[in-house]
């Protein structure tokens, strides 16, 4: 392998892992709010990739596709999942078990 291709090979790497640390914080973000908006408890404050795949979006272009998962409660004693989907950046979907409302 020359030098030219390992440099690239580098570059694609590192926009890769940049990437892949928006999206998390992105997803994280979205998620903390999807349970503030449900009045839950979002746990551990984090997310976790679950799926990556290429994809196209709305417009056509290719993107990186990734499902995320986070644990909420309604409670404190249950832990249930939710799930969220990125799209590039635009978040697709986000889908949370059923729980039950408290008054």
């Amino acid at each position: 392998m020359d030098m030219i291709s390992l440099l690239l090979l580098l570059a694609v790497l590192g926009w890769f892992w940049f990437d892949s640390l928006g999206a998390l914080e992105l997803a994280r973000n979205a998620g903390k709010e999807a349970c503030l908006a449900a009045n839950v408890q979002f746990l551990d404050d984090t997310v976790a990739t679950i799926a990556m795949a290429l994809a196209r979006d709305k417009s056509g272009r290719r993107v990186l596709r990734r499902t995320y998962r986070f644990e909420f409660s309604e409670t404190g004693n249950t832990r249930l999942e939710g799930r969220l989907i990125l799209s590039g950046d635009k978040i697709e979907s986000v889908t949370m078990e059923p729980y039950h409302i408290l008054p």
